[in-house]
Formats: C-alpha cells, structure tokens, sequence
C-alpha cells in the first residue's frame, strides 16, 4: 500500500462527496486506502459514504474531537508508507497527489510535502507557513513575505521547482509513515489550527525536511473563511498560546504580550479608520468589531 488517505469530516457532507470523488477521479498511479474520521456529525455524512464508497474505512466519533485526535485514530491503523490529510473542503487535481508522493520517495529525507493551494477561481492561496517567531509577531506576514521572499515564501512568488520550507498547510498534506513512527502523531493538546505547524517543528529538530510542491495543484474551496470568524480565531490563539508553551515555556509569557499588543495596534488603527471614514466602511466596521471581541477575550483570561 502506497498511501493511506486520512478525510476528518463535521458536517460537511456535499463537499465531502465532492473529495471522495475527486480523489477516485485524480489519483490513478498509486495504490491507496480511504479512512474517513467523522466527528460526530448530523447532517447524514456517514450514511451517504458507506451507500456511495462502501470501501471506505469509516471511524465514528460520539463527539468532536478536533483535527489532531480525530487523525491519530486513523494514523494508528494505517497501512501505507505515506499518509495524505486532506480536508473535506479541497478538490484534487489529476496528477497533484501523484506528484507529491513521487517527490516524497525521490527525497527520502523529506517528512512532509505539499503541493500548490487554489481558490475556487484559480488564484493562489497560501500553502506553507512559517514557524512563529518575535519577527512574525511584530510585523505583518504579509509585508515580510514582500520584504524577505526566501524566508518567508508565499503564493506571490511563482515557484517552478519544490522548495523547502518550515511547515505546509493542512489542507492537503503527505507525511511520511517513518517519520511519525520517529517523533509521533499530531499533538493533540491542538483542537484545531497550528497542529501542522507543531508536527513539523518536531520533525525538523529530529533532521526532517518539509518541502512545498508547486506543480501539485489543490483546490481548497472554503480555505480563506476562518480567518473572518471570530470563533476561529478565538481557537487560532488558543492554539499558537499552546505551541507558545511547549516550544517556549520560558519565553511563552513574552510572545503572548507581543501578540496583545499587536492587537491593540490593529485595534487602535481600526478606530481611527472607522472615524475617518464614519463607519461607512464595512470591512473597517468588521475589523474593528473583531479585534475588540478578541482584545475583550484575552482580558477575560481566555477562556
């Protein structure tokens, strides 16, 4: 066995379909196994999968258990040399699995891999993420991507050959089965967000690589809409607090203030542009409402 696809699914029934078929459609060159993970849905997932693609290896959850844990159940009872995590929201491309397993086993030394990100019009969303640091806590990532391309590389670059970076999104993302038998599974202290990030910290310290592969297309339909809720970014924070703590207990203080006082900035230059423009803006009026929820919650001890 090539690959063990891992799918953790909530309530995302249609575009769950839409994956499972992609990926019978896409993937052609390599032997692989399905296992779907589902969290405990209600919206009738599971019974359309076992009707429309009884091999499907299917976990069920009584409760939602987030991305790390769900996975690891499914990571346990791999059987293929690589894992694929993929998320139910992404729609593959003929070849793009294809061409990151083969990447994978020409470069033994490479952990993790993944290929080029899309929206649904085609652009180019951000696949890799760097590892936090003071200087992507102070600056906005967007300026230091135009500022500093190689150490922070990002889709408005245009790559022609894979590149390595510290850590791929998610969304569509191959492991390597020795390279989790070397450090373990996804920490699961992370519900959601920054597990990627953690898995692939660990592997670098143990002398893995993690390299991004750009001519592996993906499209990841709903990828750009957590960012704009103010629950997901309750849960952002929760979780890089946590990575905070674990890579740097004793500088986890710290980091958490410089991020607080970033979103006091950005606070602070929302209600300026919300005068300016008297509150005509709606994008302003949606930054300014989000930044002052996330500010009320870091001083209610983030709970």
């Amino acid at each position: 066995m090539d690959l063990s696809i891992v799918i953790v699914n909530w309530n995302t029934r249609k575009l769950l379909l839409d994956c499972l078929a992609s990926i019978h459609e896409t993937i052609k060159e390599i032997s692989y196994e399905i296992f779907l993970v589902d969290n405990a849905s209600s919206d009738g997932s599971v019974a359309a999968v076992r009707s429309e693609y009884p091999e499907v290896k299917i976990i069920e959850n009584v409760k939602n258990l987030g991305f790390a844990a769900a996975n690891n159940k499914a990571l346990r009872h791999m059987n293929g040399q690589y894992a694929l995590l993929l998320n139910t929201d992404t729609v593959l491309t003929d070849g793009a699995i294809e061409k990151i397993h083969n990447y994978m086993v020409n470069h033994q030394d490479v952990a993790m891999a993944c290929g080029q990100l899309l929206n649904e019009d085609g652009s180019k969303q951000n696949s890799v993420a760097n590892f936090p640091s003071i200087l992507s806590l102070l600056v906005n990532e967007t300026l230091l991507r135009l500022l500093l391309p190689k150490r922070f590389p990002s889709k408005i670059m245009e790559y022609k050959n894979p590149i390595e970076v510290d850590s791929c999104i998610g969304a569509c993302l191959m492991v390597r089965k020795k390279a989790m038998e070397m450090v373990g599974l996804l920490d699961e202290r992370y519900f959601f967000f920054m597990e990627e990030t953690d898995w692939a910290l660990a592997m670098k310290k143990a002398g893995w690589r993690s390299c991004f592969v750009p001519d592996a297309k993906i499209y990841h339909l709903q990828g750009q809409s957590a960012g704009h809720n103010v629950k997901a970014r309750i849960m952002f924070y929760r979780s890089r607090y946590s990575y905070f703590r674990k890579w740097f207990p004793n500088f986890s203080a710290i980091l958490a203030a410089v991020v607080v006082l970033r979103l006091i900035v950005n606070f602070m230059l929302n209600l300026v542009g919300l005068v300016v423009t008297l509150g005509l803006r709606p994008d302003i009026r949606h930054r300014f409402v989000l930044y002052g929820r996330l500010l009320l919650w870091h001083g209610c001890g983030c709970p």
